[in-house]
């Protein structure tokens, strides 16, 4: 093979609006490369239980905001919505953000950045969806959720709703600098 022929979509705007667009393309992709798992990142989970409701029988892995991202104490996953993901075969993680965590504790109390956060800074230079989809194929992967020895589409956006979806070969946070971009399948344009 000497060259693979794929054709990307390139939304006008970022955001919410382009949910359904984007997990169904989403959706025809894995249908045609086989692929089985599908990481979505989600806040509130909506976005989560259509993901999962959309790709049922697959290994979805809905990857939600840690406790206390958003206030001490807090989860942001919305009950109904845990529900809904679970009861369509989804799976739920809840962790660290990949590129947060420590080393944003450092920028707030220390004002100085960590490697974590340059990485996430670099990668939204090609939007917040593909660092966020990036970052939640680390997050699977470190959870054992999600092969590393096999591609996967993992789905992002920019704040709530998805936006961006990749197909790309996850790896564990100590070899991310062997994850593997394979194909942008959707992301905005003007982000």
């Amino acid at each position: 093979m000497s060259e693979i022929a794929v054709s990307s979509i390139y939304f006008a705007q970022h955001g919410r609006h382009n949910t359904e667009r984007t997990l169904a393309l989403a959706k025809t992709r894995a249908d045609a490369l086989g692929i089985r798992s599908i990481l979505v990142a989600t806040t509130t989970g909506e976005t989560g239980r259509l993901a999962a409701e959309l790709f049922r029988g697959a290994n979805v892995v809905v990857v939600t905001h840690s406790t206390g991202f958003k206030e001490p104490n807090v989860q942001e996953l919305r009950p109904e919505n845990r529900a809904a993901i679970e009861a369509a075969g989804g799976k739920i993680l809840t962790a660290q953000h990949g590129f947060g965590g420590v080393g944003r504790a450092v920028r707030i109390k220390l004002g100085t950045y960590e490697i974590e956060e340059i990485i996430a800074h670099t990668l939204r230079l090609f939007g917040q969806g593909t660092k966020v989809a990036c970052e939640i194929a680390i997050m699977a992967a470190d959870a054992g959720l999600v092969r590393t020895d096999e591609d996967a589409i993992a789905i992002g956006g920019s704040g709530r709703g998805a936006d961006t979806a990749l197909v790309l070969r996850p790896v564990n946070a100590m070899r991310f600098l062997d994850l593997k971009v394979r194909e942008v399948i959707c992301k905005p344009w003007d982000f």
